[in-house]
């Protein structure tokens, strides 16, 4: 499928240089060309043609070429001023001189030094060919190249201030995105890796069939965390999601020896949201306040999902651990518009809170 905009980007200096070389050489457009220097007007001839190409045919070039293109504008200007054609192509002299102060790199100050000489010189040489204008307009038409110039340079420097805002942009969002990397690695470890202690500290003390099942959990809490791990790290190949399922995450903590007991109202929640809340809730009930009785609430509203974790313990460490899991969650639940708290109750034990719009 042809890129429409990509191409009228590149043809459009084409496009307008041979608009203006078709013009020029009309009669009927004969008279509309650009007079400077006061000389009068003498008919078309082949030199006439050349004065006319160099004008309107470098336009071709200027994407690329600014520079360049604009000195053979330039050239072909002065020859059809200075030999009286006055042509309609001398439009082209203000379209170069704005590309050029758009997207000419270095060098700028040089060609624009060595634009101002070469137009004192062109000036100059009416008076030998028996021309001449006056001071008002060689000063007017020098002023309003140098117009055109600067609202090239303004463009330019538009330009380059987007381009820097979409680098910091790029970066930002880079650094937030290994930031948000570095929670789920958090999350998906902490969880699976403390159930999977757990579990096997447990099963130090059993036997039978107890074992094998207490390792089959183990086994399977290992698998879980392996196939999350690698959805996550997938990112640039997204695959399908891992099971969000509540009752599987809290299947499996009971499984890992904690009491828990899960109440949802409403619809089933699918937010991966959510479900990070109630896991981080959980890893911090197992490793903080083993064996301790836990409830899960989650209610599903037509405009919002709340979480709630409780856990009775007398523990001190309310929260456990860094709190790096419980400060990314908030930082999650803020940047959604909802709230999140945590901390010890008013009975004892701790809590998780989250409101998550829906």
């Amino acid at each position: 499928m042809i890129n429409l905009r990509r191409v009228s980007k590149h043809t459009v200096f084409p496009l307008i240089g041979l608009l203006l070389f078709v013009g020029s050489l009309l009669p009927s457009l004969q008279t509309f060309g650009t007079q400077f220097g006061g000389l009068p007007s003498r008919p078309y001839d082949a030199l006439a043609v050349v004065a006319v190409a160099l004008q309107s045919l470098s336009l071709a070039g200027c994407r690329r070429w600014p520079i360049a293109m604009l000195t053979l504008v330039a050239a072909g200007f002065a020859l059809d001023q200075l030999s009286g054609y006055h042509s309609f192509a001398g439009s082209a002299l203000p379209v170069a001189v704005l590309n050029a102060g758009w997207r000419a790199g270095r060098g700028r100050r040089t060609a624009a030094i060595g634009f101002t000489v070469a137009y004192l010189l062109f000036v100059a040489a009416f008076p030998l060919r028996g021309g001449g204008e006056p001071a008002a307009g060689v000063v007017a038409f020098y002023l309003s190249l140098v117009v055109v110039w600067g609202i090239g340079a303004w463009l330019r420097s538009t330009r380059v201030a987007e381009a820097e805002r979409r680098r910091r942009i790029a970066e930002e969002t880079r650094a937030a995105e290994r930031a948000r990397l570095a929670r789920e690695l958090h999350d998906v470890v902490t969880h699976h890796v403390t159930a999977m202690v757990v579990q096997t500290e447990s099963a130090r003390y059993l036997s039978g069939d107890r074992l094998d099942q207490t390792l089959a959990t183990v086994t399977g809490t290992g698998r879980q965390a392996i196939a999350e791990l690698r959805n996550l790290l997938d990112v640039l190949n997204p695959g399908p999601q891992p099971d969000l399922g509540l009752d599987t995450l809290v299947e499996q903590t009971r499984r890992a020896g904690q009491p828990v007991e899960f109440t949802e109202v409403g619809p089933p929640v699918e937010s991966g949201l959510a479900y990070r809340v109630v896991r981080e809730a959980l890893t911090n009930a197992l490793k903080h306040a083993h064996g301790s009785p836990t409830s899960v609430q989650v209610r599903r509203g037509d405009e919002d999902i709340t979480v709630e974790i409780r856990t009775d313990s007398e523990a001190d460490a309310a929260v456990g651990g860094s709190g790096r899991g419980l400060a990314g969650l908030r930082e999650r639940v803020d940047d959604v518009g909802g709230e999140f708290s945590a901390g010890r109750g008013e009975g004892g034990g701790f809590y998780v809170r989250a409101r998550i719009p829906a």
